[in-house]
């Protein structure tokens, strides 16, 4: 069924007011629920597979309990394509619970609306509109239109992927009539620690209103190359715009906006093309293949890994290389690929064997140290312990401890994901002890961020505190989780 549909979804008022489907939708518990809507919804599984977008053969194995939904992105496709509002499933009010919005209104215009992405020239004057439009939107954005916003997917295949081909091509000079401009070094390099200081802020988990301000500052330099500068302090601002950008993407993002966060990753990509930064480039790249694998895209994300490892072969560094392999890494895990993980994983522990000190890189990868490759490859061994976790769960919990070992609260959404992390292990393996111990911790720990992306991940841990006969400490986690993922 198509979520951006206006037509009444196929269950009936009655049939969503009943209690024992409202208990089963709030416990997840989405065998008795398909059951349910199937005997007093009239529909076939047939129909609820197209409704959620699902094989007949998965829906199946979920009414008879031989399988488990806990994948968030499949609890939103049951909510949108069954239409059962947000607040019965533990979601947000979904878009399209918004009846006052015509279906054209639900995706507010990305900038160039009216070309294709792959259509815009890689100029830095093309460039400049760009982030002049797009800042413009996100600062008149009221929060009816950030509604909107959430309904716009990623872009995904090849129109993503055709639409990046200007990255291997070298930069054009700005020839615009431009008045002269006389921005110095002094104020560019203030510029530059605000760049610096909101990157810090967005790894903290947030959006919103710091967004506002990250887009505020971007119009400011967007305005500083309206004007013509010196070359160096040219190549300087469009090394601003990037960080900025980059920024505003990871902060849209955690406020669930998928579009609006590709929208900034891709203007972050082309300010760093502009500038002529191709480490900084191949680092947005991977940001983009870390937004497919967040989406379930693993394909998707393996060539934004490859074009990023590609654009930055003769510039990259010993800890920009190693974060490229963990995201080579996590798209193999993804794919079921072990042994290819594991060789991509090897390789990125020894391109950071080989980092030296941490002002012979630049400061925005400084954060990949041995506590991030423990926590990457603890949370791609979890990926694969979901399918076996005999042989990965035991290993995934051990690298994910190095990380909490060495790593503490100021790391913001890595140190609450490794908790997540640890937490589902547990899960995976029995130990109901310790799986309750590192939930709680979690919560306490994602409770204090604005991070969606953080909730979105502490969600995948309520399917394993539903069922019959949990005992007392696991429903009281369940309860914890319900709280905050409603909040």
């Amino acid at each position: 069924m198509d979520a951006n549909a206006t037509t009444p979804g196929p269950l009936a008022p009655e049939v969503l007011d009943r209690d024992d489907l409202r208990r089963a939708l709030d416990e997840h518990d989405f065998a008795a629920a398909f059951s349910l809507i199937k005997k007093w919804g009239g529909l076939s599984q047939n129909r609820i597979a197209a409704a959620c977008q699902l094989t007949p053969g998965k829906v199946s194995t979920i009414m008879t309990g031989s399988s488990r939904v806990t994948s968030i992105e499949v609890i939103r496709r049951i909510s949108d394509g069954l239409r059962i509002p947000g607040h019965l499933i533990g979601l947000a009010p979904r878009p399209w619970e918004c009846t006052d919005t015509a279906p054209e209104q639900l995706q507010p215009p990305s900038p160039h609306s009216g070309k294709a992405e792959d259509a815009v020239p890689w100029r830095p004057d093309a460039t400049s509109g760009i982030a002049a439009d797009l800042t413009r939107s996100d600062l008149v954005m009221d929060r009816r239109a950030a509604t909107r916003a959430l309904a716009g997917a990623a872009v995904t295949g090849a129109p993503l992927l055709d639409a990046l081909d200007g990255w291997r091509t070298p930069a054009a000079a700005d020839d615009r009539a431009r008045r002269p401009g006389r921005l110095g070094a002094r104020e560019v390099e203030e510029l530059e620690a605000t760049a610096r200081a909101f990157r810090q802020w967005g790894r903290s988990g947030g959006g919103g209103l710091r967004r506002k301000a990250v887009a505020g500052q971007l119009a400011e330099v967007v305005a500083a190359l309206d004007e013509h500068q010196a070359p160096a302090i040219e190549r300087r601002l469009y090394g601003v715009m990037a960080q900025l950008a980059g920024t505003a993407a990871s902060m849209a993002w955690d406020v669930g906006q998928q579009r609006r966060a590709q929208d900034y990753y891709r203007l972050a990509l082309r300010a760093a093309h502009a500038g002529g930064d191709s480490r900084f480039g191949a680092n947005v790249l991977a940001g983009m293949a870390r937004q497919m694998l967040y989406n379930d895209r693993p394909h998707d994300a393996l060539e934004l890994v490859r074009l990023a490892q590609d654009g930055a072969r003769h510039t990259a560094g010993p800890r920009l290389r190693a974060m490229l392999h963990t995201r080579e890494a996590w798209a193999l895990a993804r794919m079921d690929r072990p042994s290819s993980f594991h060789r991509a994983t090897g390789q990125a522990a020894e391109a950071l064997s080989n980092a030296g000190r941490l002002d012979n890189e630049p400061y925005w990868i400084g954060y990949f140290d041995g506590a991030e490759l423990a926590g990457v490859t603890g949370g791609r061994l979890l990926d694969l312990a979901r399918n076996d976790p005999r042989t990965y769960a035991d290993q995934a919990a051990g690298h994910i401890r190095t990380a909490l070992d060495q790593r503490n609260a100021e790391a913001g959404r890595g140190h609450a994901l490794d908790w997540i992390g640890l937490a589902e292990c547990a899960f995976l393996i029995g130990d109901t002890v310790g799986a309750v111990d590192h939930s709680r911790r979690a919560v306490e720990v994602a409770s204090c961020l604005r991070s969606g992306r953080v909730r979105a991940q502490l969600a995948q841990l309520y399917p394993y505190t539903v069922g019959d006969g949990v005992p007392r400490a696991v429903a009281d986690v369940r309860g914890s989780l319900r709280t905050l993922l409603t909040t």
